[in-house]
């Protein structure tokens, strides 16, 4: 590697919006995240499930289409 071209490595703090703080190594300071895994569904288990029962039903009334 060539000698200083590279940003310093360093401890940063990430903060989410859940209030959640890591401390991780990068480049910058500070960083501010929407989500992450404290928060995010699919790691909590309060995933959505969204209902699909009749979608094809609906598009055949839909469009008068028969079965």
């Amino acid at each position: 590697m060539k000698a200083n071209i590279h940003p310093p490595y360093q401890k940063a703090r990430i903060v989410c919006v859940c209030g959640a703080q890591f401390e991780v190594g990068s480049t910058k300071k500070e960083m501010r995240v929407d989500i992450c895994a404290k928060c995010h569904p699919f790691y909590t288990g309060t995933q959505r499930t969204v209902e699909t029962h009749g979608r094809a039903d609906r598009f055949r009334k839909k469009y008068g289409l028969g079965k």
